[in-house]
């Protein structure tokens, strides 16, 4: 296993031919569906039980020490400042994992933002591209396929595929204003990538996805300074654990909690943050395997993301 084989320097080569016109996409062929995508009576009526129902489904997801290796450090408390980590959260992760094509796609979208918030981005016609093949890679799944039937079910999306598709770019990618300029964040950018605000002082805003935050490790600009003691003893986290609150610098800047999935798909996230947005409320207090999560979903205005992550829970 090699350490930072996925890092950016590696697989530029690859990503540049996402950037290709629709017409030369090669994407993986549907996917075989696993067990039933047709929501039952209970995930219909039960917010929680339908995210569990996509934790079951993604298939994508990685295994502690198979597909990467954390190392947690020590921990701390919200407010202390000292680093309580050494080395890196992450040892390393496989060569496979750059392999998986919902991974590799999410990955090439990742340098396609300027990380400071109120910066207006300039999106151009062959990131567009990028975004929609995505889209197109993760919408072979079963996580998203479950998504789109369950949305239907609930009268929130359009039976069309190709429609549905098309309002998952809308939602994560569209262009909106956060600290007071237009244009200058989507949802995929602040959930996924992250923001640092300017103002009342420097801050690291969203920046909640764990493949971000290993190639942004990779490259030094990330410094994990510690995991964030749990509300309950015993619960200490390992390098077995997939929900992680811990604290770090980006560019220099403090995040001072953070918590984040390790080891999930792209195509798991954007589903169970979509779910959340359209069928929850600020609070989602859901079960996803093992972990009691609250999904935090904050609105801007009735059809915007303005921010999702999971919290966990005791």
């Amino acid at each position: 296993m090699c350490d930072h084989s996925l890092s950016p320097q590696v697989q530029k080569e690859q990503w540049q031919d996402y950037k290709r016109p629709a017409s030369e996409q090669h994407y993986s062929d549907e996917v075989e569906t696993y067990g039933n995508l047709e929501p039952s009576q209970l995930e219909l009526s039960g917010l929680s039980e339908a995210c569990n129902k996509l934790w079951e489904l993604d298939l994508n997801r990685l295994v502690p020490g198979r597909d990467y290796q954390i190392d947690c450090g020590d921990g701390k408390r919200v407010h202390e400042r000292a680093d309580m980590a050494e080395g890196l959260l992450f040892s390393w992760v496989s060569e496979e994992v750059s392999r998986k094509p919902t991974f590799a796609r999410f990955c090439s979208l990742l340098d396609n933002y300027n990380p400071n918030e109120g910066y207006k981005e300039v999106v151009t016609e062959e990131e567009r591209q990028e975004q929609a093949a995505f889209i197109e890679e993760i919408s072979r799944t079963s996580v998203i396929k479950y998504l789109h039937r369950y949305l239907v079910l609930k009268d929130v999306a359009p039976g069309s595929y190709l429609e549905f598709k098309r309002m998952l770019t809308s939602l994560w990618f569209d262009l909106y204003g956060r600290g007071g300029t237009s244009g200058s964040s989507s949802a995929f950018e602040h959930v996924f990538v992250g923001e640092i605000k300017q103002s009342g002082g420097e801050q690291v805003s969203g920046f909640h996805n764990w493949l971000q935050f290993y190639l942004e490790e990779a490259k030094g600009t990330v410094d994990y300074q510690g995991y964030i003691f749990p509300r309950r003893r015993g619960e200490i986290p390992d390098s077995e654990t997939q929900l992680l609150t811990i604290q770090f610098e980006w560019n220099g800047v403090l995040k001072s909690v953070s918590s984040t999935l390790v080891g999930v798909s792209p195509e798991f996230e954007l589903a169970l943050y979509t779910m959340c947005f359209f069928m929850g409320t600020e609070d989602n207090h859901i079960q996803l395997g093992p972990y009691n999560v609250n999904v935090k979903c904050y609105r801007l205005g009735n059809n915007r993301i303005g921010s999702a992550f999971p919290i966990a829970e005791s």
